[in-house]
């Protein structure tokens, strides 16, 4: 009769435990933001679309061998300024050499941290090894912080999940 009981409580358990919260460790959700629109100057945002009060832009970029390995011949070479970030912990951006219908060559995020600052920005530069640069149209900005490095829920299912930035822009996506 005693196990009867016992065993009738738990359904009561359970229910009193997802109400209370403390079912979110079985509940863990990730969620992946949309990619914003590709430019060559793009205000920053968050994970959840809201402005970081920062700009990135594109100042120039140009094909030209590398210095120190000219003999793989020529290679997107672009110069990058962040306004309004802090070098040491502001937001990251993918910067992407892209084709004339915008399909992404060659990515790599740019940080705030690389450039060096002068009149309250941060421009630095940097190369983009591309398989043909003859097909470069432009280098594009993705202004969604890359910098945001939240716990998932399979490294911490009790304290993960959320909102991360979309996936970094890879060789082939339309932007």
């Amino acid at each position: 009769m005693f196990r009867a009981r016992v065993f009738a409580g738990v359904p009561l358990a359970l229910v009193m435990l997802a109400l209370s919260g403390c079912s979110s460790l079985w509940s863990c959700t990730d969620t992946t933001a949309e990619r914003g629109e590709a430019g060559a100057r793009v205000r920053v945002v968050d994970t959840s679309g809201r402005p970081l009060g920062v700009t990135a832009e594109v100042v120039d970029w140009r094909l030209e061998p590398h210095p120190q390995v000219p003999s793989e011949g020529d290679q997107v070479h672009f110069r990058y300024r962040f306004d309004g970030a802090d070098e040491r912990s502001g937001p990251a951006v993918d910067a992407c050499a892209v084709d004339k219908e915008r399909v992404a060559l060659m990515c790599q995020t740019v940080y705030p941290s690389q450039a060096r600052g002068r009149d309250g920005d941060l421009t630095g530069d940097d190369w983009l090894a591309v398989e043909h640069p003859a097909q470069v149209a432009g280098v594009l900005l993705i202004p969604n912080d890359q910098s945001y490095d939240g716990r998932t829920c399979e490294q911490d299912s009790k304290d993960g999940g959320g909102q991360h930035p979309p996936e970094p822009a890879m060789v082939g996506d339309q932007l």
